[in-house]
Protein backbone atom coordinates (compact mmCIF):
# COMPACT_ATOMS: atom_id res chain seq x y z
CA UNK A 1 0.00 0.00 0.00
CA UNK A 2 1.02 3.58 -0.67
CA UNK A 3 -0.17 7.07 0.27
CA UNK A 4 0.26 9.05 -2.95
CA UNK A 5 2.80 11.32 -1.28
CA UNK A 6 5.80 11.27 -3.62
CA UNK A 7 9.07 10.58 -1.85
CA UNK A 8 11.45 11.56 -4.63
CA UNK A 9 11.87 11.71 -8.39
CA UNK A 10 13.93 9.07 -10.17
CA UNK A 11 15.39 9.17 -13.65
CA UNK A 12 15.44 6.32 -16.16
CA UNK A 13 19.09 5.62 -17.00
CA UNK A 14 18.63 2.69 -19.39
CA UNK A 15 15.97 0.40 -20.80
CA UNK A 16 16.44 -3.25 -21.70
CA UNK A 17 14.11 -5.57 -23.63
CA UNK A 18 13.72 -9.01 -22.02
CA UNK A 19 11.42 -11.14 -24.21
CA UNK A 20 7.99 -9.48 -23.85
CA UNK A 21 9.10 -7.66 -20.69
CA UNK A 22 11.05 -4.45 -20.31
CA UNK A 23 13.63 -3.81 -17.62
CA UNK A 24 14.05 -0.23 -16.45
CA UNK A 25 17.24 0.87 -14.69
CA UNK A 26 16.44 3.82 -12.45
CA UNK A 27 18.66 6.23 -10.57
CA UNK A 28 17.21 7.52 -7.29
CA UNK A 29 18.51 9.29 -4.14
CA UNK A 30 17.49 6.40 -1.85
CA UNK A 31 19.45 3.74 -3.79
CA UNK A 32 21.58 2.85 -0.75
CA UNK A 33 18.47 2.10 1.34
CA UNK A 34 16.88 -0.35 -1.10
CA UNK A 35 16.69 -4.12 -0.90
CA UNK A 36 15.75 -6.74 -3.45
CA UNK A 37 11.98 -7.57 -3.39
CA UNK A 38 10.93 -4.13 -2.09
CA UNK A 39 7.80 -2.61 -3.61
CA UNK A 40 8.05 0.89 -5.04
CA UNK A 41 5.34 2.88 -6.82
CA UNK A 42 6.64 4.23 -10.14
CA UNK A 43 4.23 6.87 -11.46
CA UNK A 44 1.68 5.04 -9.32
CA UNK A 45 2.56 1.52 -10.55
CA UNK A 46 3.63 -0.93 -7.86
CA UNK A 47 6.74 -2.72 -9.13
CA UNK A 48 9.32 -4.91 -7.40
CA UNK A 49 13.01 -4.10 -7.12
CA UNK A 50 14.79 -7.05 -8.77
CA UNK A 51 18.32 -5.70 -9.06
CA UNK A 52 20.56 -3.10 -7.40
CA UNK A 53 23.98 -1.72 -8.26
CA UNK A 54 25.97 1.33 -7.17
CA UNK A 55 24.15 3.81 -9.40
CA UNK A 56 20.70 2.40 -10.09
CA UNK A 57 18.13 -0.26 -9.33
CA UNK A 58 16.14 -2.42 -11.73
CA UNK A 59 12.43 -3.12 -12.11
CA UNK A 60 10.73 -5.36 -14.66
CA UNK A 61 7.42 -4.47 -16.31
CA UNK A 62 5.49 -7.32 -17.89
CA UNK A 63 3.51 -6.92 -21.11
CA UNK A 64 0.20 -6.43 -19.23
CA UNK A 65 1.67 -3.50 -17.27
CA UNK A 66 3.12 -1.95 -20.41
CA UNK A 67 -0.22 -2.15 -22.22
CA UNK A 68 -2.24 -0.56 -19.41
CA UNK A 69 0.08 2.18 -18.14
CA UNK A 70 2.25 5.01 -19.40
CA UNK A 71 5.41 2.94 -18.91
CA UNK A 72 5.12 2.06 -22.60
CA UNK A 73 5.98 5.72 -23.36
CA UNK A 74 8.97 5.97 -21.01
CA UNK A 75 12.34 6.73 -22.58
CA UNK A 76 15.87 7.12 -21.23
CA UNK A 77 15.93 10.41 -19.31
CA UNK A 78 12.26 10.27 -18.29
CA UNK A 79 11.54 11.49 -14.75
CA UNK A 80 9.50 9.06 -12.62
CA UNK A 81 7.56 9.78 -9.41
CA UNK A 82 8.73 7.34 -6.72
CA UNK A 83 7.18 6.27 -3.42
CA UNK A 84 8.27 3.35 -1.28
CA UNK A 85 5.50 1.33 0.40
CA UNK A 86 3.93 2.93 3.45
CA UNK A 87 4.89 2.16 7.04
CA UNK A 88 1.93 1.12 9.19
CA UNK A 89 3.14 3.11 12.21
CA UNK A 90 2.87 6.62 10.80
CA UNK A 91 0.42 9.21 9.55
CA UNK A 92 -1.45 8.62 6.31
CA UNK A 93 -0.88 12.02 4.68
CA UNK A 94 -2.44 11.29 1.28
CA UNK A 95 -5.02 8.54 0.78
CA UNK A 96 -4.92 4.76 0.47
CA UNK A 97 -3.30 3.88 -2.84
CA UNK A 98 -2.80 0.30 -3.99
CA UNK A 99 -0.34 0.92 -6.81
CA UNK A 100 -2.73 -0.74 -9.28
CA UNK A 101 -3.33 1.56 -12.25
CA UNK A 102 -6.94 1.47 -13.45
CA UNK A 103 -6.36 3.22 -16.75
CA UNK A 104 -4.50 6.06 -18.40
CA UNK A 105 -5.63 9.59 -19.23
CA UNK A 106 -4.41 12.38 -21.48
CA UNK A 107 -3.53 15.85 -20.23
CA UNK A 108 -5.76 18.21 -22.23
CA UNK A 109 -5.12 21.56 -20.56
CA UNK A 110 -2.69 23.32 -18.21
CA UNK A 111 -3.72 26.67 -16.76
CA UNK A 112 -1.60 28.90 -14.54
CA UNK A 113 -3.84 30.43 -11.85
CA UNK A 114 -1.16 32.69 -10.32
CA UNK A 115 -0.45 30.54 -7.26
CA UNK A 116 -1.61 27.14 -8.42
CA UNK A 117 -1.72 25.32 -11.72
CA UNK A 118 -4.86 23.56 -12.95
CA UNK A 119 -4.25 20.35 -14.91
CA UNK A 120 -7.18 18.84 -16.81
CA UNK A 121 -7.32 15.21 -17.89
CA UNK A 122 -9.63 13.17 -20.10
CA UNK A 123 -10.07 9.41 -19.84
CA UNK A 124 -12.19 6.66 -21.39
CA UNK A 125 -15.38 6.64 -19.29
CA UNK A 126 -16.60 3.38 -20.88
CA UNK A 127 -14.27 1.45 -18.55
CA UNK A 128 -16.61 2.16 -15.64
CA UNK A 129 -14.42 4.49 -13.59
CA UNK A 130 -15.80 7.77 -12.28
CA UNK A 131 -14.54 10.76 -10.34
CA UNK A 132 -16.44 12.67 -7.67
CA UNK A 133 -16.02 16.34 -6.82
CA UNK A 134 -13.57 16.79 -3.89
CA UNK A 135 -12.77 13.06 -3.80
CA UNK A 136 -9.27 11.61 -4.06
CA UNK A 137 -7.59 10.59 -7.30
CA UNK A 138 -4.07 9.29 -7.87
CA UNK A 139 -2.39 10.77 -10.96
CA UNK A 140 1.07 9.39 -11.80
CA UNK A 141 1.25 8.23 -8.19
CA UNK A 142 0.35 11.63 -6.69
CA UNK A 143 -2.59 11.85 -4.27
CA UNK A 144 -4.76 14.75 -5.42
CA UNK A 145 -8.25 16.19 -4.96
CA UNK A 146 -10.68 16.18 -7.88
CA UNK A 147 -12.15 19.48 -9.05
CA UNK A 148 -14.51 20.07 -11.96
CA UNK A 149 -15.53 16.41 -12.15
CA UNK A 150 -17.50 15.44 -15.24
CA UNK A 151 -18.07 12.38 -17.38
CA UNK A 152 -14.72 11.24 -18.71
CA UNK A 153 -12.78 14.25 -17.45
CA UNK A 154 -11.64 16.06 -14.32
CA UNK A 155 -9.14 18.65 -13.14
CA UNK A 156 -6.72 18.93 -10.23
CA UNK A 157 -5.09 22.01 -8.70
CA UNK A 158 -1.36 21.67 -8.07
CA UNK A 159 0.34 23.83 -5.45
CA UNK A 160 3.93 25.04 -6.08
CA UNK A 161 5.43 22.49 -3.64
CA UNK A 162 3.82 19.55 -5.46
CA UNK A 163 4.85 20.97 -8.82
CA UNK A 164 8.48 21.32 -7.70
CA UNK A 165 8.69 17.87 -6.07
CA UNK A 166 6.96 15.65 -8.64
CA UNK A 167 7.21 15.08 -12.37
CA UNK A 168 4.18 17.34 -12.86
CA UNK A 169 6.74 20.04 -13.64
CA UNK A 170 7.61 18.08 -16.80
CA UNK A 171 4.00 17.37 -17.79
CA UNK A 172 2.76 18.89 -21.04
CA UNK A 173 -0.51 18.88 -22.95
CA UNK A 174 -0.94 15.63 -24.85
CA UNK A 175 1.09 13.54 -22.40
CA UNK A 176 -0.31 10.32 -20.96
CA UNK A 177 -0.65 9.80 -17.18
CA UNK A 178 -1.61 6.87 -14.99
CA UNK A 179 -4.84 6.97 -12.98
CA UNK A 180 -5.80 5.02 -9.88
CA UNK A 181 -9.32 5.87 -8.79
CA UNK A 182 -10.27 5.94 -5.11
CA UNK A 183 -10.48 2.35 -3.87
CA UNK A 184 -13.58 2.93 -1.73
CA UNK A 185 -15.35 4.64 -4.62
CA UNK A 186 -14.51 1.71 -6.91
CA UNK A 187 -16.11 -0.81 -4.54
CA UNK A 188 -19.21 1.34 -4.10
CA UNK A 189 -19.56 1.79 -7.88
CA UNK A 190 -19.21 -1.96 -8.48
CA UNK A 191 -21.72 -2.79 -5.75
CA UNK A 192 -24.29 -0.34 -7.17
CA UNK A 193 -23.75 -1.71 -10.67
CA UNK A 194 -24.54 -5.24 -9.44
CA UNK A 195 -27.66 -3.99 -7.65
CA UNK A 196 -28.96 -2.42 -10.86
CA UNK A 197 -28.54 -5.73 -12.72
Amino acid sequence: MFTGIIETIGIVKSIEQDKSNIKFHIEAPFINELKIDQSIAHNGICLTVDGINENSYTITAIEETLLKTNLRNVKVGTYINLERSMLMNGRLDGHLVQGHVDQTAICTNIEDKNGSIIFTFEYDSTKGNVTIEKASICVNGVSLTVINSRNGAFSVAIIPYTLDNTNFKHLEKGMIVNLEFDVIGKYVARYLKQLIK
